[in-house]
């Protein structure tokens, strides 16, 4: 029977800690918390519910993950962020397939991914499924740096789980606009850097961009069935996108002008 190790980095995570260890602690053969100098109670909820914490300065987003791979033991890792919570389906479905042949069909799995704002849930618009790789065999997946939204490759093929996690990312639409402008401005600078995204900056681009993302996101993808909350988050996500052009605008002449 294959070993699973729950890897997850946190920093006053207290709101959410508790229930994403609730949920995997029966299907974990250890669980590991690297907490990067939380000041409320996130190091002792998490011991409280068997995890092992061990404190880490901050790396930067990927090199903690990998940090807290590395510090597991398992022959699997299911490596979550601090506000993902998978649902009871989910935790079945991960428990029978490490317990069946299939599994080591793929060296990693996508869990489909349910976006909450508030206590609310959005299930449409492009923000559902939004799989996203958390479950892989030991030393076949590690995180690449990125300034934004860093994610895991997977030496080998990926597979995808049928029943999502939940991801209560933003208390509130406030949190969330704020996050999407941290998001807009590092996604320029990135940009930037990447060299290939200058066609993205200019005028028209500024404008148009962001109204057919609407036009798409809330009408064809049915962000509109998400209610009152579905139209704020869109909007915002609009903003976003227009922003994100708008930033990147600015780093360019900023580097015209330096130059």
């Amino acid at each position: 029977m294959p070993r699973l190790s729950v890897v997850i980095v946190a920093k006053d995570e207290e709101r959410t800690i508790g229930s994403v260890l609730a949920a995997v602690k029966d299907i974990a053969d250890e669980m590991i918390v690297v907490d990067s100098g939380s000041t409320d109670a996130t190091p002792e909820i998490a011991r409280s519910l068997g995890a092992r914490v061990s404190h880490q300065d901050w790396l930067g987003y990927a090199a903690q993950k990998n940090h807290a791979i590395d510090l597991a033991c398992g022959d699997w890792i299911l490596s979550l962020d601090a506000d993902e919570i998978l649902t009871p389906e989910a935790v079945r479905e991960i428990d029978a397939l490490l317990k069946s042949s299939a599994a080591h069909e793929c060296d990693g799995y996508l869990i489909p991914r349910v976006l909450y704002v508030g206590d609310r849930a959005l299930r449409h618009g492009g923000f559902f499924p939004d799989a996203q790789l958390r479950l892989f065999q030991k030393g076949k997946g590690r995180f690449k740096e990125r300034m934004v939204h860093e994610r895991i490759f997977v030496e080998g093929k990926v597979g995808r789980l049928i029943n999502p996690m939940n991801h209560f990312a933003y208390k509130n639409l406030e949190e969330f606009s704020a996050a999407m402008e941290k998001y807009a401005r590092l996604s320029a600078m990135e940009y930037r850097q990447d060299g290939s995204h200058s066609w993205r900056a200019n005028a028209l681009n500024e404008y148009l961009h962001p109204a057919w993302t609407f036009f798409l996101r809330y009408f064809l993808r049915l962000g509109f069935l998400d209610g009152a909350m579905g139209l704020k988050v869109n909007l915002a996500y609009s903003i976003y996108v227009r922003n994100k052009i708008r930033y990147l605008r600015k780093e360019l002449a900023g580097s015209e002008g330096s130059s």
